[in-house]
């Protein structure tokens, strides 16, 4: 009986292995038949100046009615592109530093923050800033932290190497902020939106915030202790005032604003790009006006509309130079670092003279003698 029942099992165990062997035979060739049957895509056929637009606004739906706008057809590419594209807001970070500031409810013990502007390919820039007047430390006791702001590439080729280059940056100083979208000079008023938003999602209690270029020298300890006797709870917007301009109509200028862009020819009060400061309150406020405003081509006067739609005013301070220093005479030397050593920033400097003048105006023996007048350049 035993002997049997054995024989039993033998042949269901024998069956058993049988089906499985077949079933996995024809699971193989159903695979098979699958891997070399086509795969159906959708046709897509775009022209390469359609597949560059699509790239440039990173997603964003290309406004079209743009181009019915009067005398669209004659405008420079770049601001035909600006009217497409103008609502784009929303483009995702590459790069970003979320720990910059030790979090959102510790950043108000952050008492300076440096907001540089800085495309992709400036390293040599960046390299020199981090050495001398963007060093994060305390400077007579207040934390400064510096972050640079960038875009990327409008040469394709060049952009991957670069993507490299600000990753590896980021990586070893935490101090690179990257969107995707291009850097270009129109862009730059998007780059100062995507600053603001940054500054509200991760470091919206900094005290004050100097945002301006990477060719700037900026002496931090004169803008520390100028801001010392200040409150980030008021309003301030300081740097070197324009007023009483308007939109310039020559289509041969970097600054040409036609009027398919704003029919306005007068621009409100608003402080030179180069560099600028604010205290807590006001940048807050420029980001809440943001929303209201169609984004402009030229930055500096996008934050002018900004503080006027809030009912605030710049201010002029005459140590921030954004146009540079002339001297009373071609005989002196106009890099001469007693002409330097009061002012808060200057407009503009190559990276070589950054690292000299800031070793120079912290040097204890020097010599000024008789004060030396400043003059703004016209």
């Amino acid at each position: 009986m035993r002997r049997s029942i054995i024989k039993v099992e033998s042949l269901l165990l024998v069956f058993v292995g049988l089906v499985g062997l077949l079933f996995i035979l024809q699971g193989s060739k159903d695979r098979e038949e699958t891997e070399n049957q086509p795969v159906l895509t959708p046709r897509v056929t775009l022209e390469p100046a359609e597949r560059k637009k699509l790239e440039w606004v990173s997603h964003c739906k290309r406004n079209s009615s743009a181009e019915s706008i009067e005398g669209f057809s004659k405008l420079p590419a770049h601001i035909q592109n600006f009217l497409r594209y103008r609502h784009c807001r929303s483009f995702p970070k590459i790069l970003n530093a979320p720990k910059k500031c030790g979090g959102k409810s510790a950043s108000n013990e952050v008492f300076l923050l440096l907001a540089i502007k800085s495309s992709p390919g400036n390293y040599e820039r960046r390299a020199i800033i981090r050495q001398t007047w963007g060093e994060e430390h305390q400077y007579n006791g207040a934390n400064v932290k510096r972050i640079f702001l960038s875009g990327t590439s409008t040469n394709e080729k060049e952009d991957k190497h670069l993507r490299q280059l600000l990753k590896i940056e980021s990586e070893t100083y935490g101090d690179i902020l990257q969107w995707d979208f291009h850097d270009t000079f129109f862009n730059l008023t998007l780059k100062q939106f995507l600053f603001h938003q940054w500054l509200e999602g991760y470091c919206p209690g900094a005290n004050f915030i100097f945002n301006g270029d990477d060719d700037v020298f900026v002496n931090t300890f004169n803008v520390v202790t100028y801001l010392r006797g200040l409150k980030a709870d008021n309003h301030l917007f300081v740097g070197q005032l324009i007023a009483n301009v308007g939109p310039i109509r020559e289509s041969g200028s970097k600054y040409y604003v036609p009027v398919q862009v704003t029919s306005s020819n007068s621009y409100p009060m608003y402080c030179g790009g180069g560099g600028i400061l604010m205290s807590r309150y006001t940048a807050h406020a420029i980001y809440n006006q943001s929303f209201e405003i169609p984004l402009f081509p030229i930055d500096d006067v996008y934050l002018g509309m900004c503080l006027a739609k809030a009912g605030l005013v710049p201010a002029s301070h005459m140590g921030m130079r954004t146009v540079g220093v002339r001297v009373p005479s071609i005989k002196l030397d106009s890099f001469n670092p007693c002409y330097y050593r009061e002012l808060l920033m200057v407009h503009r400097f190559v990276p070589y003279q950054m690292l000299v003048m800031w070793k120079a105006i912290q040097d204890p023996h020097l010599d000024c003698g008789q004060k030396l007048s400043l003059y703004i350049d016209k």
